[in-house]
């Protein structure tokens, strides 16, 4: 049986490739015209979903393959060469596929993916059961994807772009609505699929689209069961529906075929069927007689790992044994061919990288073969216990700005959402960087800019490290490992530092460094409308990189006024350098 999206380049179908006379379209690109039946056939251009096939498609020079995909339809695949401004034309007439598809069902309607590429369980043309207006129940009550009940991970494709991926669950007789890009929205009884007993493919009318989409199947036979020494067996499989097959441990098959294999020791084959309508697996086992007698071990069979940085500060080792019996050739996997009894010393790391506990395996596999092509296979594993642990510098701490005389009163928060998010990245990290420096404390100093009296100045910049304490207090950080200052106007970064702080500030596009030079004063004030932070164990500082990135910058950076009775002399509203 042939497969939804079997591939066809000759026979009935009818195609056209021509080069059209015309004006380049760029200097670099050329068009490609489709025009294919039925017209919800899809375009896919080396392995990437386009769109549909009534659309132009710009091309850069070169050799490209064309795909002309619809479920229930054979694939047309035509490779092609187009070169700088020319304008190629591609016209198919896709050959149905007779077979139809029996329940049981449940079915999937997608809202807002227009006219977006659809695929089920895989990324490539084999995996494409429509676009997304033909599954959309607001353009029409049969505008449906029809699927066995399963669990299916849905793909939306735009122009070769992924704009939504998800798993989709689909209950038997239930109709699923996935709203994309937020994702499945609701699911309903669907009491259409318990009234239909066979559909087609494919079928489109006007209002309505129905894609009933085939379940694969899979078949794994062997010519024998049961093999002597160094005897071969036959393999045969066949499957329907499917876009990739896979028979372990061989790898990737074609959909349907026979390969011989000569297994060194009773092998399991198993064969997985992978399509669009879910996944159909098949297996059979060849055994081999043997005669080889094998023992491996490694002692001691779990060793600890520990490293801070880059720094390994504990790295146990092991011994692998190993002694085989009526054996000629005898490997340990990784390490190669060895001699038939022995023992090696062994050293490994964990595969991880990333900071956090380490509980890794690590397998030897013995192999040993005899003249007459018995095996035998032995496995040991070794158990790697321990921990990663970020440098010392790791901690990422950021400055925290305000907006204008705020807080305006204590215990007031004050915070912009920008800076509470940086907060809270803050107190996560240094929940876990306390766990191995159990001294550290984070030290507060807060500070205002310079419009106002003293002492109102003092007491907003009281306020902010209150309001930053408090908060990281209830982020889960002990208030006994916070240390509190406040400066005032007492420590004003100048307009030098400010404008060399902008400059560098990596947060910043060329457009936001200009703008904030241009209006330096107001970005002094800004700056110096902050909290810094200090870790006491090591005397790293918090960077002061100013968030122009942040949805709440405008916010933040206004210049505003201060309240009525706090504003100082004139000289105060002018920044000193």
């Amino acid at each position: 049986m042939k497969t939804a999206n079997h591939i066809c380049r000759a026979g009935v179908l009818v195609v056209m490739l021509g080069i059209i006379a015309g004006l380049p379209m760029s200097a670099q690109d050329g068009k490609l015209k489709v025009k294919v039946h039925p017209p919800e056939a899809y375009v896919f251009v080396d392995g990437q979903a386009m769109g549909q096939a009534y659309h132009s498609v710009m091309l850069s020079p070169g050799n490209h393959r064309i795909d002309l995909v619809n479920y229930g339809y054979k694939t047309v695949t035509r490779d092609i060469s187009i070169s700088s401004g020319e304008t190629l034309r591609l016209e198919a007439q896709l050959e149905p596929i007779p077979e139809t598809v029996t329940g049981p069902w449940g079915c999937i309607t997608i809202e807002n993916a227009q006219r977006d590429a659809v695929l089920l369980n895989g990324k490539t043309e084999e995996f494409f059961v429509g676009h997304g207006d033909e599954f959309n129940h607001e353009l029409g009550p049969k505008q449906e994807l029809v699927v066995p009940p399963g669990t299916y991970q849905l793909n939306v494709v735009r122009e070769g772009k992924e704009i939504w991926s998800g798993s989709v669950e689909v209950p038997a007789n239930q109709r699923v609505v996935v709203d994309i890009p937020k994702g499945v929205r609701k699911t309903v009884p669907w009491t259409r699929g318990e009234q239909m007993s066979t559909l087609p493919r494919f079928h489109a009318g006007i209002a309505s689209a129905t894609v009933a989409v085939a379940k694969p199947t899979a078949q794994l036979s062997s010519q024998t069961q049961e093999t002597n020494c160094g005897d071969a067996a036959q393999l045969k499989w066949s499957t329907t529906d499917a876009g990739r097959v896979e028979l372990t441990p061989i790898g990737t098959v074609a959909t349907s075929g026979e390969q011989s294999v000569q297994p060194r020791q009773s092998t399991p084959y198993e064969l997985k069927a992978f399509g669009p309508g879910g996944t159909a697996t098949a297996s059979t086992t060849v055994n081999v007689n043997n005669g080889i007698e094998a023992k491996l071990e490694v002692s001691p069979a779990e060793i600890r790992y520990t490293k801070v940085g880059d720094k390994a500060t504990e790295l146990a080792g092991s011994a692998l044994t190993w002694s085989v019996s009526n054996a000629t050739t005898v490997s340990i996997d990784p390490f190669g061919s060895v001699d038939p009894s022995g023992n090696r010393p062994v050293q490994v790391a964990p595969r991880k990288s990333d900071p956090g506990p380490v509980d890794e395996t690590v397998t030897y596999t013995l192999t040993a073969s005899n003249a007459c092509g018995g095996t035998e296979t032995r496995t040991a594993t070794l158990h790697i216990t321990g921990s990663i642990k970020p440098p010392e510098f790791a901690l990422a701490m950021r400055s925290i700005y305000f907006s204008t005389d705020k807080p305006m009163a204590r215990g007031s928060e004050g915070l912009a959402a920008s800076q509470q998010q940086t907060l809270k990245t803050l107190a996560d990290a240094f929940n876990i960087y306390i766990a191995d420096h159990p001294d550290a404390r984070l030290v507060l100093a807060g500070h205002a800019d310079r419009r106002g009296p003293n002492q109102h100045n003092q007491a907003l910049s009281e306020r902010r490290v209150a309001v930053v304490k408090n908060f990281l207090v209830k982020q889960g950080v002990a208030a006994e490992r916070i240390d509190a200052k406040a400066y005032g106007e007492k420590q004003n970064l100048k307009s030098d530092e400010v404008k060399e702080l902008i400059t560098q500030n990596p947060d910043a596009t060329y457009q936001d460094r200009q703008k904030g030079l241009h209006r330096l004063t107001t970005m002094v004030y800004a700056h110096n409308r902050r909290v810094d932070m200090n870790l006491s164990t090591t005397g790293q500082q918090s960077v002061r990189n100013y968030p122009f990135a942040a949805e709440d910058f405008s916010i933040l950076v206004k210049r505003g006024e201060l309240k009525e009775g706090t504003a100082g002399s004139a000289g105060k509203e002018h920044v000193g350098d």
